[in-house]
């Protein structure tokens, strides 16, 4: 019977744990939009198609499912020199946006999870802090 209960509770927790998690990122998902309006969409676009040769996509981007770290450091503290997304290269500017950890946290849980875009696992205010140049 404790045995039975035990294995109960640890369920309900692994339950409690994964809801909270997805609110959270739910939650991230949200701020994120509104600074991605504010700060990326005059270059990326509203659709997250970027301009071709010029600005690359964040729509269903290859680049950023496989870069974290540097698509986190570029939004961190800008863009310079060649990258390749989605097979065509890009070799543009991005200036420093100027934001906080957190609000570069919420900005990426929103890219990674829309326009095709997939990610479950939550980029955090404390994983964006421990990105340096």
């Amino acid at each position: 019977m404790k045995s039975f209960l035990l294995s109960l509770f640890i369920s309900f927790s692994f339950v409690i744990i994964g809801s909270s998690q997805t609110n959270a990122l739910k939650s991230s998902i949200a701020r994120g939009q509104e600074i991605y309006t504010d700060f990326c969409v005059s270059c990326h676009l509203p659709n997250g198609k970027g301009v071709e040769r010029v600005y690359p996509p964040l729509a269903n981007s290859d680049y950023l499912k496989k870069n974290r770290e540097a698509s986190i450091k570029a939004i961190k503290f800008g863009l310079q020199g060649s990258i390749t997304v989605n097979g065509k290269k890009y070799n543009s500017v991005m200036t420093p946006l100027g934001l906080s950890d957190d609000e570069i946290a919420d900005v990426m849980n929103y890219i990674s999870n829309t326009w095709g875009n997939k990610n479950d696992k939550i980029v955090t205010e404390a994983e964006v802090s421990k990105v340096k140049k």
